[in-house]
């Protein structure tokens, strides 16, 4: 009787140990694997089965924490089948009910509670995701010539523009294609010196040989000034600025955006006590790490558990743009996956060490429960009981945006009024389109290719 009882709480432990191991990235897996066989409906069917809808013109009228992911997923899929509209909708609608995490003022309670709460909860996003919808989302408007609903993503991005640089929160460098996308479309909207400001942001975060002509253009009508912008209007240009342009230019412009690849995906990582005491030295406070050493000592703390980031696809992919059978040269605008890296890199050490503090209490309340049963195998089985439940609820959220592209890259010119033919190439998958573009006017094609 003695023995089955043993086995009986040995067979709960591990039961309770594997609870709650299939999780978002799971529920995705499908759909990733359509992306990377370059199966994008497939992709939007696997996502749109998750939401319980048949279609994705099927509204959503109520949609719960822990499914908004699969919006902001379904949306960048959307966008490559330039579903641009309903794109925009999952977007806004993702845009309104996701969190952000603000590391620089959260404490470790706080961190714990969305690194390591399961995939029921609310997510909770890295700032420069929030920063990415509204970026995204401006091209969804562009793509379809509606500045107005462009320039309302705009003001968006500029307030968690405001609340990256006021909560010193990561990812400010992800900014530069907002930035830029801003600065064209109040340049569109005939608001010169809003333009001028967006593009000299987006000259924070990289020299782009692209904005020269937009900037010495404006720089004629506004007297907007700063060193990065007088480095591009050059001598001439800083003359005092007429009223007006003089001569009216008929030309048009074409501004194309290749999106491509996939951002990396977080991952559980496993590291050793020692090292997680390391990488989390600065955000541990001195007792916990006290505390933490002891329990290592007694050999009843080995192994952290915390997420991370894990590798990008298609970075090393390279776009091609064509204009009326002429090549011409792409801008590499900003390396997401790369960025984004970066970006976690500097919250890695709080959530370490909150993963630490998890692990702290996870072995006391097993401590406890040994010590409450008067110990012997029963009371250790209690105990194993206690932490096989905590370490079950103590799987790091690997939930993650998981089709953001890796790499954007933008291409611009100067185009005589009438039709012309757009070729986009990247990653195997070819975008033709024959645009028409009015006297001073001008059209925004993307291509967005995840794989």
């Amino acid at each position: 009787m003695h023995s089955f009882r043993v086995r009986l709480l040995l067979l709960g432990c591990l039961a309770l140990a594997v609870v709650g191991c299939a999780g978002h990235s799971e529920m995705t897996k499908g759909a990733r694997s359509a992306l990377d066989a370059g199966q994008p409906k497939a992709a939007l069917k696997a996502l749109n089965e998750e939401l319980g809808v048949d279609s994705a013109k099927q509204p959503l009228v109520e949609i719960g924490d822990d499914k908004i992911l699969f919006v902001l997923d379904r949306s960048m899929v959307l966008q490559q089948l330039s579903s641009y509209e309903l794109s925009s909708r999952d977007l806004e609608l993702a845009d309104k009910q996701i969190e952000v995490l603000d590391f620089s003022r959260g404490t470790l309670d706080d961190i714990s509670k969305y690194m390591f709460s399961d995939d029921s909860g609310p997510y909770v996003a890295p700032p420069y995701e929030k920063l990415l919808i509204n970026t995204m989302n401006m091209m969804n408007y562009l793509a379809r010539g509606e500045l107005s609903g462009a320039a309302v993503e705009a003001r968006r991005f500029t307030t968690m523009q405001k609340f990256i640089s006021e909560h010193e929160a990561q990812g400010k460098s992800l900014s530069g294609p907002g930035s830029y996308l801003a600065g064209f479309i109040f340049e569109k909207m005939n608001k010169p010196n809003e333009a001028l400001r967006y593009y000299d942001e987006a000259l924070q975060f990289g020299e782009f040989v692209s904005l020269a002509d937009a900037v010495q253009r404006l720089a004629r009508r506004d007297s907007y000034r700063t060193p990065r912008l007088s480095k591009l209007i050059g001598e001439e240009g800083l003359q005092t600025p007429q009223a007006a342009e003089g001569a009216q230019d008929q030309s048009g412009e074409i501004l194309v955006i290749v999106n491509y690849g996939r951002v990396p995906a977080k991952i559980a990582k496993r590291v050793p006590i020692g090292l997680a005491l390391t990488i989390a030295a600065l955000h541990i406070p001195p007792h916990a790490s006290k505390r933490a050493n002891y329990l290592a000592a007694q050999g009843l703390v080995t192994w952290v558990n915390y997420p991370t980031l894990g590798k990008p696809r298609g970075k090393w992919g390279v776009p091609e743009f064509f204009l009326d059978d002429r090549q011409l040269p792409l801008e590499g605008m900003l390396a997401v996956d790369v960025e984004a890296k970066r970006a976690w890199k500097e919250t890695e050490g709080a959530v370490v060490a909150s993963a630490i503090t998890r692990v702290i209490t996870r072995v006391a309340a097993g401590e406890t429960a040994r010590q409450a049963s008067g110990g012997g195998v029963v009371g250790a089985l209690l105990s194993l009981g206690t932490q096989a439940t905590m370490t079950a609820a103590d799987t790091p959220d690997t939930r993650s945006w998981s089709t953001l592209p890796a790499r954007i890259a933008f291409g611009r010119m100067r185009v005589p009024p009438g039709k012309h033919t757009i070729r986009l190439r990247v990653r195997g998958v070819e975008k033709r389109q024959v645009v028409d573009v009015p006297p001073g006017g001008w059209a925004v094609i993307p291509l967005t290719v995840l794989r």
